[in-house]
């Protein structure tokens, strides 16, 4: 099964001024990602998704050249089933026959940042080539499921005190969410206003519903304890990214201070990054984020890192369509998975990039078992939102 080319395209998508919102990454005018499309030489088409982003903002350009012309041109020609091998290949570079020789890693100076994501969207689209050309979902590649569906939360949450918990409880009327997540942290102006939001919500919804708090990291170590202080009342399911991803050590001391779940991950690269994390105790829920971590190899090692540290596993999956389809790939296998994040902020890139939808029933999505990645792109999507 060789690989004829190795595309990217940055598609990026204007959200209409009635549906956009603010946050700290500011106002929200478009979502933006790099689609990758391997084709072999006998006509199959496997896909894989990269950001430049967490926030889905970015420029895709510098993304699109690494794929198509670095990454992607040492592939052409190649086996596409030889996954584990072109993944260390990539990561090693020019070194990546000492690395297999030698049993350790000898990475090249872009063992973290865009270099990382492209070798996700990479990634993931020979996952998806793989089970295609087997007729079998890529979770059966991985040992098979561990569930049939997994509970689902609803992420958004950017309304004031007055009114997050109207916007909380109309994302639990789509879906019958169980859960839901919103954002705290520097938009907010201070730590206590967020508290103040987060006792609004609570209020609003009652007891039986989760609450999550995404602070993006930016609340500094003191600010953090303070937030975990103000609304240890509230039974918070997690607070999600309290300091930004160089601070492990103050992510740890907040840890310490408080009995609130902390979660971490969608911001950083490779085992190693969350190697560190799980080492100094900083977190109890890893999120990676499958279009930036490393793809579907990585990730199956960081799930496996966070079950050997009895670590829960929710990935970030606040995307396109098919860095979420990879995601669920990795819950259904992953014994530490346990929930999956689902948007609630408009998003064509997750609703209208593919035909297939990904349905939510009583606050639980279906593990899909088609072939692959199981999503059958929309073409005249793509011609569309395709930044030339």
């Amino acid at each position: 099964m060789k690989i004829r080319s190795v595309e990217a395209t940055w598609l990026r998508v204007p959200i209409p001024e009635q549906k956009q919102h603010t946050s700290d990454f500011g106002r929200m005018r478009s979502f933006n990602t790099v689609l990758v499309r391997i084709t072999t030489e006998d006509g199959l088409v496997g896909h894989g998704e990269a950001k430049a982003g967490v926030g889905n903002l970015g420029d895709g350009q510098a993304l699109v050249t690494l794929i198509q012309d670095e990454l992607g041109g040492q592939l052409v020609g190649r086996d596409a089933r030889r996954i584990a091998g072109h993944w260390e290949e990539m990561y090693n570079g020019s070194r990546a026959h000492f690395a297999a020789e030698r049993g350790h890693v000898f990475p090249a100076l872009g063992r973290r940042g865009l270099t990382i994501s492209a070798i996700s969207g990479i990634d993931i689209a020979l996952w998806d080539l793989l089970g295609q050309s087997l007729g079998v979902p890529i979770w059966q590649l991985l040992g098979g499921k561990c569930r049939d569906s997994l509970a689902a939360y609803a992420s958004g949450g950017w309304a004031p005190a007055e009114s997050i918990g109207e916007q909380l409880a109309g994302y639990i009327e789509t879906g019958g969410f169980g859960a839901v997540k919103m954002r705290v942290g520097s938009a907010d102006g201070d730590a206590r206003t967020s508290a103040r939001r987060v006792a609004a919500a609570r209020k609003h919804l009652g007891d039986g519903v989760g609450i999550m708090a995404d602070a993006h990291g930016t609340f500094d170590c003191a600010e953090a304890k303070r937030f975990c202080r103000l609304t240890a009342d509230y039974d918070l399911a997690w607070l999600e990214e309290p300091v930004t991803a160089d601070d492990i050590a103050g992510c740890a001391e907040i840890r310490a201070a408080t009995d609130i779940p902390i979660a971490a991950g969608e911001s950083i690269f490779t085992r190693f990054d969350f190697r560190d994390l799980a080492m100094a105790r900083a977190v109890d829920i890893f999120q990676p984020d499958l279009a930036i971590c490393g793809g579907i190899t990585e990730a199956m090692r960081i799930a496996a890192l966070a079950s050997s540290q009895q670590i829960r596993l929710a990935p970030h999956m606040w995307g396109g369509a098919v860095m979420f389809a990879a995601g669920l790939q990795i819950c259904a296998t992953a014994p530490a998975a346990f929930i999956v994040e689902y948007s609630l902020g408009h998003n064509p890139l997750m609703h209208d990039l593919v035909a297939e939808r990904f349905a939510v029933a009583q606050g639980r999505i279906d593990i899909p078992d088609r072939p692959g990645l199981g999503l059958t792109i929309d073409d005249d999507f793509v011609r569309t939102y395709a930044v030339n």
